[in-house]
């Protein structure tokens, strides 16, 4: 099982931006698909964005078309999330995990402790 660390969360203001990665313990971070996913307080669980290995191939969720970009640094095992024009209702904690490489929805390792944006002026 990968071990995956998220960070960069933190307060940001309303239409501000921000960058959260996800690191991964083992080489082998190369060979799979990753999502992003935030879970707010008292909602389920969605994914947010996800990439295939390569990177060329990347998923939206409709929230966060046009606002958000999912990228990836096989060489620093890394997986990143940019977030631009936040709202409030992006505030959540944010988690990255491997997906299936088809519809790159579907978590398939334990979650890690994830990073906490709030938006709020």
């Amino acid at each position: 099982q990968v071990q995956l660390v998220e960070s960069g969360g933190r307060l940001v203001q309303p239409g501000g931006s921000l960058r959260l990665s996800c690191t991964a313990s083992e080489r082998a971070f190369g060979a799979y698909a990753m999502g992003w996913f935030r879970q707010a307080p008292g909602t389920a669980r969605d994914i947010v964005a996800g990439i295939s290995w390569s990177g060329r191939a990347t998923y939206y969720a409709d929230d966060a078309k046009g606002r958000f970009t999912i990228s990836r640094d096989n060489a620093k095992n890394t997986v990143y999330l940019q977030m631009t024009l936040l709202k409030p209702e992006d505030s959540a904690v944010y988690y990255c995990n491997r997906v299936d490489d088809s519809s790159f929805k579907s978590p398939l390792d334990a979650w890690g402790q994830g990073t906490l944006v709030t938006v709020s002026a």
